[in-house]
């Protein structure tokens, strides 16, 4: 018999699969690897219910693991390859700026997590606070330092 922290998870999962394919495609621009992402992070997900401490933020506590699972994938991949490799044709299909996906990928992990979290996920500052573990108004001075980063980069690119 599950736990409710399983049940949770579990709930969780099967409510926000596309989005979590989603953020694993915004990070390695392939779909089988973010597949593979996604579905290792459920796994992970559901392996772990029983440290959830609270199953009100079994959502905010998957992502985490997703997002740590897109990192640790991009991580491995750097090290067997030396380098990522990128797929633009699928990007350009999934992002109507190349640049501006371009711009995004240079940022360092944190602060393209924090776009890819605002601005494609569509979360709120505060919920991004939480699934980051950070304070809001640290959130929100990254965010945006970062955007100011982005619009400088495109403007000199342009």
């Amino acid at each position: 018999m599950r736990s409710g922290k399983e049940e949770a998870v579990r709930e969780v999962l099967l409510e926000n699969y596309e989005r979590y394919y989603r953020l694993a495609f915004s990070y390695v621009h392939q779909e089988a690897d973010a597949m593979d992402i996604v579905q290792e992070g459920a796994c992970r997900a559901m392996l772990r219910a029983d440290m959830l401490r609270d199953e009100e933020f079994a959502g905010t506590w998957v992502y985490r693991i997703m997002i740590n699972e897109a990192k640790e994938y991009l991580r491995k991949r750097r090290r067997e390859s030396g380098e990522i490799e990128e797929n633009r044709m699928a990007a350009e299909e999934h992002y109507r700026d190349p640049d501006l996906h371009e711009a995004i990928d240079r940022l360092p992990e944190q602060e393209k997590t924090l776009i890819i979290l605002r601005y494609f996920e569509d979360r709120q500052l505060a919920e991004i606070a939480e699934i980051l573990q950070e304070n809001l108004s640290t959130i929100k001075s990254r965010l945006y330092r970062t955007l100011g980063k982005l619009k400088e980069e495109l403007s000199v690119s342009a």
